[in-house]
């Protein structure tokens, strides 16, 4: 059926409320505009659904999410699981509690119980709570960073970590096979509530999640004695962080937390925000100016879903507050908890540091110098989650600690995603820690640079919309592909990796081996001299994002040789 067909479909099938078929008759005529809505299914991919809120096939309305719910009430149904129940949480985008409680319906209409939060939850105290109710699976609505026009949907299984192969694969062929709208099941929420499918989960679950963070702390005893003196300005970006980061902090006896007033409340429209992400910026305006008004030692942001964290630091030497990527919040963490662990006897002999391959090889020198086990996987954090559940299924490591470039990291096992208010709690005590040393967080993230080298990371992302931007992505992919470079302007390339194909080529003797890693459309090339790049599109926007990386003898002389890289990678590609 073409997408004029199922336009049509739609705007005569009773199925759809009144106010969904007026709304689209009203776009008769526009034809690019039904073609956008229709010419696809909104994707579900290997970690759910993301879209611009919408009526239409392509499209996140409660429609597509009732039919997402069904191939996953399905695939439950067949894993004989359906007594097990589902946790749902959202956050405070448009349609959130509406999508949730649509996923509950449906699922209540199947035969299975849904345990939904009262109200917004950050993503990790839902990957925390599927496991403290033996949940088969979890959903959590939310767009993550996105604009506002965006909302999505996530599935989890069992071990609290977002759905990885075989299981993903199996979740989509499911949905996919769900072509009827009028086959997808719902119910009222009365019904579904005296039939006991519909379960609000209570306030102690937030008690417990805090407790289990609160056993990841190192150093308790140095935040009560510099409590007085370090002063910390957070904000939430109008999203779930506020309540659980504001009592973290709280509990771990930090007396100066300053709240960005201005973005403080959930706000679906993000009206102080041109994007709402840590990575940007000008997210920072706000928090920029009352860190200085309060002489603040460290700035912390979480986005929407409180999945990712944003860091300032003041540098002692120019007064200046200096921002952090991904990769170095990372790193800071990860070297403060190492260092403490291995001071108090507490890491494991066989203990293990995860990242994801589009990472800083710092993570390489790192583990490396705390004799921990360095683990790869593919992009995406659901792989750092998986690998802990290896961990426990083989017996083989204990997990350390786990990050990704993109803001994520995960301290402690509590939850199998990453998580922001973890995150913030470890940042806030190593702040303490380092303080009572007379350093800044930005101070010992130079020491860290002297101790291992001058890494560097960046990232290029282009964006191509619609269905031809689509093609161009699968075309430029399919180039780089067929014609891998061997050179990108003074670096050599030493290895070629496809990971799709799961082949790794060394250029010096094109010696093929295996990469190790699942099949996933990603290109990664390694140069010479610590250098590397790689190319991998979005799973849930429509980009391609390219990823370089460069050791460097400063920080200028990084940043130099990275700006290098990033014009020879456009160079490459034609942009």
């Amino acid at each position: 059926m073409g997408y004029m067909e199922t336009y049509q479909a739609w705007c005569d099938n009773q199925y759809f409320d009144e106010a969904t078929r007026a709304e689209l008759k009203s776009i008769a005529g526009n034809e690019a505009e039904i073609e956008d809505r229709f010419y696809r299914d909104l994707e579900f991919g290997t970690g759910g659904l993301r879209g611009v809120i919408g009526n239409g096939t392509n499209r996140m309305n409660i429609y597509t999410v009732r039919k997402a719910t069904q191939g996953l009430a399905n695939f439950i149904k067949k894993e004989n699981a359906a007594d097990r129940g589902v946790a749902i949480a959202y956050d405070s985008r448009r349609m959130s509690p509406e999508f949730a409680d649509e996923a509950a319906l449906c699922l209540a209409a199947n035969g299975i119980k849904a345990y939904i939060f009262p109200t917004l939850r950050p993503t990790p105290e839902l990957s925390f709570a599927l496991r403290e109710l033996n949940c088969i699976a979890g959903i959590v609505v939310t767009a993550s960073h996105n604009p506002p026009e965006y909302n999505g949907y996530k599935v989890y299984w069992e071990d609290g970590a977002q759905i990885t192969a075989p299981k993903d694969k199996q979740i989509i062929t499911e949905v996919q096979a769900v072509t009827d709208y009028n086959t997808v099941k719902t119910m009222e929420k009365d019904e579904a509530e005296a039939c006991g499918l519909y379960n609000v989960i209570g306030y102690d679950m937030d008690d417990k999640y805090i407790a289990a963070l609160k056993k990841m702390s190192i150093n308790g005893d140095i935040i009560k004695q510099v409590a007085e003196d370090i002063k910390i300005v957070y904000t939430p970006f109008h999203g779930t962080g506020n309540v659980p980061v504001r009592r973290i902090l709280k509990e771990l006896g930090f007396k100066h937390v300053y709240i960005v007033k201005e973005q403080e409340k959930p706000d679906p429209d993000f009206t102080t925000l041109d994007y709402p992400n840590p990575e940007d910026p000008k997210a920072f305006t706000l928090a920029l100016k009352l860190a200085k008004e309060k002489d603040a030692d460290i700035i912390l942001a979480t986005d929407p879903d409180a999945d990712r964290l944003g860091v300032y630091s003041k540098d002692t030497k120019t007064g200046e507050y200096q921002s952090f990527t991904g990769n170095m919040s990372g790193m800071l963490i990860a070297e403060y908890l190492l260092s403490q662990r291995k001071e108090k006897n507490m890491i494991h002999p066989n203990g293990a540091f995860v990242k994801t391959i589009v990472s800083t090889n710092m993570a390489d020198a790192i583990a490396k110098e705390y004799n921990v086990k360095l683990i790869e996987v593919l992009t995406g954090f659901k792989f750092i989650g998986e690998q802990i559940k290896f961990f426990e299924e083989q017996g083989t490591y204990e997990y350390e600690f786990g990050f990704e470039e993109s803001y994520g990291c995960l301290v402690g096992t509590h939850a199998r995603d990453k998580d922001a208010i973890v995150a913030v709690m470890a940042l806030c005590e190593a702040a303490a820690f380092y303080k009572s040393k007379g350093l800044t967080l930005w101070d010992q993230m130079i020491n860290i640079f002297e101790k291992y080298g001058y890494y560097k990371e960046g990232q290029k992302a282009i964006t191509m919309k619609g269905a031809e931007g689509a093609a161009q992505i699968a075309q430029m992919m399919d180039d780089l592909r067929k014609n891998p470079p061997k050179k990108f302007g003074a670096w050599d390339v030493v290895e070629f990796r496809d990971y799709k194909i799961d082949e790794a080529t060394v250029i010096a003797t094109g010696k093929k081996k295996s990469t190790g890693l699942p099949s996933s459309n990603v290109l990664y090339f390694d140069l010479t001299d610590n250098a590397w790049c790689c190319a991998r599109p979005s799973g849930t926007e429509p980009k391609i994002k390219f990823y370089m990386g460069v050791k460097g003898t400063n920080l200028p002389d990084a940043d130099a040789k990275l700006e290098e890289l990033t014009k020879a990678v456009m160079d490459v590609i034609g942009q």
